[in-house]
């Protein structure tokens, strides 16, 4: 029997910025990952994008911790050395109706408290990109790129230093509760198993969250919600990039490949080029990319044919499955499911790696019995009500 004051199982970017936000406070933290490293998931399989805030609905989890972490984001990769980029991005029209959503998205930006913001028309956007077709563009100059792998070994370095344990190979199977807290079972690649006491326990495991749920002794069922996997394809650009910022088109495209993404290597990528799947397998072998052609020549007609070639893939776990309105994060205390010292995460995607350490503090503070820094009514637009095209897109 092993005994600790605070486990959080996953060990991805925001199970670990938890743990370091946990041990900074003096905590004594253990983490569980089932993969033989920490951050190959998720975490690894996305764009590496420092996101801005533009989208999200204005006082929700993704606003509010996004804003937080981004500039929380940037001040920690100048301190730890973690390489990133501030690039900038355009988000662009091309079309007359999608021009009234773009005015929607800048209003929707600004009450996000969102910094460094520039409507412009065509020629303006193409003086910034000279390959860039478009009737509208809105510039952001505070989205980045980063290193992610970078990021969660910064993030693993200091909750270590802090005292925490990082455990792989070691998958979480159940937890009892006790009056004092949880006993955990954890089961090791090879097949051991270890019983673990904890006072407080951090559901952070991402697509596997509901599973690790599931697994808790008086865990509310109708607490635990269903995750639906987005699968994206990402597509990389052969030659030299077209594009030395970030490219996002109207959201028709958004989930058909159409976002351009630059790496710090000055890679050009496309994607994610989404399907709904029903479970986990990263391969790309016969993944059709007409669609994606389709899409990014919308506002770069210049790609030519055989351009894209099958880079990688990621999944998302969401709460709004196919037809359904995007679902905000969700973040569950005591107040929620009744369960004391038990913190679960559903939902949490992009921009989950921007808002990490945010994400990170609003944890700790709910453990700790303070209030979400968010407003989780999501019919609750404060003072903004988007115009009939922005609402639809």
């Amino acid at each position: 029997m092993f005994e600790t004051e605070c486990m959080v199982v996953g060990g991805g970017a925001i199970g670990l910025a938890i743990a370091r936000r946990l041990a900074l406070d003096g905590r004594e933290v253990l983490v569980l990952e089932r993969a033989a490293r920490v951050g190959t998931e998720t975490s690894s399989r996305s764009n590496q994008v420092i996101h801005a805030g533009l989208y999200h609905r204005p006082k929700g989890p993704q606003a509010v911790l996004c804003g937080r972490g981004r500039e929380a984001m940037y001040a920690f990769c100048e301190s730890h050395g973690v390489e990133h980029r501030q690039v900038g991005k355009l988000v662009v029209a091309t079309d007359d109706e999608s021009v009234g959503w773009l005015e929607g998205l800048h209003e929707r930006a600004r009450l996000n408290e969102v910094p460094d913001l520039e409507l412009m028309g065509p020629q303006a956007a193409a003086r910034l990109e000279p390959n860039l077709r478009c009737r509208a563009a809105l510039f952001s100059g505070r989205t980045g790129i980063l290193d992610t792998h970078g990021l969660v070994l910064a993030y693993q370095g200091d909750a270590e230093s802090h005292g925490a344990s990082v455990v792989c190979n070691t998958s979480f199977v159940s937890a009892v509760r006790r009056p004092d807290g949880f006993e955990v079972e954890a089961r090791s690649s090879t097949g051991e198993r270890y019983a673990v006491r904890t006072s407080c326990l951090i559901n952070a495991a991402g697509i596997w969250a509901p599973e690790v749920a599931r697994g808790i002794e008086g865990m509310p069922a109708d607490h635990i919600p269903k995750i639906h996997y987005a699968k994206g394809a990402f597509f990389a650009l052969r030659g030299r990039s077209p594009f030395s910022r970030l490219i996002v088109p109207e959201p028709r495209t958004w989930r058909q490949g159409g976002i351009f993404t630059l790496d710090l290597a000055g890679r050009g990528l496309f994607g994610p080029d989404e399907a709904w799947v029903d479970t986990v397998d990263y391969g790309l072998e016969g993944w059709p990319v007409a669609d994606v052609y389709e899409a990014v020549r919308r506002y770069f007609p210049a790609l030519s044919d055989d351009a894209l070639m099958p880079d990688y893939s990621g999944i998302r776990p969401r709460l709004n499955g196919p037809g359904g309105a995007p679902a905000d994060w969700l973040m569950q205390g005591e107040a929620q499911h009744g369960i004391p010292g038990l913190l679960n995460l559903f939902g949490f995607e992009s921009p989950g790696i921007t808002a990490s350490l945010a994400i990170a503090e609003a944890a700790a503070g709910l453990l700790n019995g303070q209030p979400l820094p968010y407003d989780v009514d999501e019919s609750s637009y404060g003072d903004f009500r988007p115009p009939r095209r922005f609402a639809d897109a």
